[in-house]
């Protein structure tokens, strides 16, 4: 009887339970669930949300792993390293107020129109291709000079020299004769003017001979351009021999400048280019030309090539030898991408830029970029390759982020390379594998490292062949980019220090 008195009431018991169960989740059905006080608010969930790049030992920030936990250098835990923790690898951040302070400014890359310019200097030089030469084409005598001295000026039709030639003489009686003669055809009498043609008798001399008829023994040599004498080869009284240049004279209504060209730029003075030349004779004046000609030599010294240009000289304000500073101007001006030529750095092997950009938050971070310059002109680089339009770039205080290191260090450090340092240890040799030792030793004061019992490196001819397992070691070793411990050098050891390794009772 107590028996079946139980199990109804546990049944009545049982229904009681659920109906209560039933209305309580029925109540809660419709009711909106308050989690706040058992979950992590959404502005806590930041962290969450970031997935850490790594995690590390502050104090051993070279050793990265890849899970949370003790670290094996300090008695700590490992902390999170986040891609907007800091600059990152092969960048430095820094507060705006430091930037301020290094007074560091910065560009837009944008895209903008360059001309490419060039500056070289040349020399003033006579136009060899306005060069006339005064000839005796027969044997005479040199019975009067109007010019004496070389380089005199001259202007075109003047007289230089009267000749006594009597072939002359004979071939202007002969032509008189023939033109008073009534029985000569026409065609002789031409023959005969002709023969005074060629034995140089001027125009000017045949003329005259013409109108008055009187046979004249001493010709006028008359310059037949303007300029200077370059060469002056008689003087009065001497004989001249058929053919003997008796002067040459150069023009100077136009002049020559020979502007030596890098070779590497030698495209840029391309034939017909225009250029524009000052000297300093005229300082503020500015002279006007076209390259006619890149001459095909190179000089090896200076690895340059020569280009000859044409320049107008009306007022003969351009004398040669003098020194001229030549500007090639490019006819076609592009838009290319740029930025401003203090910008960029050049290292020796490569150009580097520092790009700025803004962490969240607010510090600077600077980061430099190998980029493929091009021209340059006005003031601005052309970039080839390396950025992208819109992307800010320094132009001062590049130095100053890092002040006490050349510029070579400087960018070395930003991209991150390590430092390879030698720390030193002792412990006891627990284990030889290929490519691997394991050492159980003592603190590492240079790293802040506990004694332990981890793997090293052991490259190739560092360890000795008679090392053997539960020796007792002095070793050197660096922290390779990755992490890793390589031994640099181990040798046998007269014993452990008693407490100064792991192997001693911790």
């Amino acid at each position: 009887m107590n028996t079946k008195t139980t199990t109804i009431a546990a049944a009545i018991l049982l229904v009681l339970t659920g109906t209560a169960g039933g209305f309580w989740l029925g109540a809660r059905k419709d009711k909106p669930v308050d989690h706040s006080a058992h979950a992590v608010a959404p502005a806590t969930n930041t962290a969450a949300e970031k997935k850490p790049l790594y995690w590390h030992d502050p104090m051993v920030p070279q050793q990265k792993f890849d899970q949370p936990g003790k670290s094996p250098f300090m008695d700590m835990m490992l902390v999170p390293v986040y891609a907007d923790d800091g600059a990152g690898a092969g960048s430095v951040a820094i507060s705006p107020r430091i930037a301020q302070n290094l007074g560091v400014r910065t560009a837009l890359v944008d895209k903008g129109a360059l001309t490419r310019d060039l500056t070289a200097s040349g020399a003033v030089a006579f136009d060899e291709r306005a060069v006339a030469a005064v000839q005796s084409r027969v044997g005479g005598t040199i019975e009067k000079l109007h010019v004496r001295a070389p380089l005199d000026r001259v202007a075109a039709g003047q007289p230089l020299a009267e000749v006594l030639a009597p072939e002359w003489v004979a071939a202007q009686q002969e032509y008189l004769a023939l033109r008073n003669s009534t029985r000569a055809d026409a065609a002789l009498k031409d023959a005969a003017r002709a023969r005074l043609l060629v034995l140089g008798v001027p125009e000017a001399a045949i003329a005259a001979l013409e109108a008055d008829g009187r046979v004249r023994p001493r010709v006028t040599l008359n310059a037949p351009i303007g300029g200077v004498v370059g060469e002056l080869m008689v003087r009065e009284g001497m004989a001249v021999m058929p053919g003997a240049t008796l002067f040459r004279l150069n023009g100077l209504s136009t002049v020559w400048v020979t502007a030596e060209v890098p070779e590497a730029q030698a495209a840029w003075a391309r034939e017909g280019a225009s250029v524009s030349l000052s000297v300093p004779a005229y300082p503020g004046e500015v002279f006007d030309g076209r390259v006619i000609a890149l001459l095909p030599e190179l000089n090896t010294a200076t690895r340059t090539l020569k280009a000859r240009i044409e320049v107008g000289n009306a007022h003969r304000k351009l004398v040669p030898g003098m020194f001229a500073t030549v500007a090639f101007r490019s006819p076609v001006s592009r838009a290319v991408l740029r930025v401003p030529s203090e910008a960029l750095i050049q290292t020796g092997r490569r150009s580097v830029v520092l790009v700025s950009e803004t962490a969240e938050d607010g510090r600077a971070r600077f980061r430099p970029v190998d980029v493929e310059s091009g021209i340059e002109s006005e003031g601005y680089t052309e970039i080839r390759k390396g950025l992208a339009e819109g992307a800010r770039v320094v132009l001062s205080g590049q130095f100053l982020i890092d002040s006490e290191a050349s510029l070579k260090a400087s960018v070395a450090r930003m991209e991150g390379a390590p430092a390879a340092e030698t720390h030193k240890g002792e412990g006891k040799l627990v284990a030889v594998d290929p490519g691997t030792l394991t050492i159980q030793h003592g603190p590492i004061a240079s790293l802040k490292m506990g004694a332990m019992t981890m793997a090293f490196l052991a490259p190739k001819g560092v360890v000795p062949a008679a090392l053997k397992e539960g020796d007792a070691v002095n070793f050197e070793f660096t922290l390779t980019p990755k992490g890793d411990m390589a031994l640099t050098r181990i040798a046998q050891a007269a014993a452990p220090r008693v407490g100064g390794v792991a192997g001693a009772p911790q």
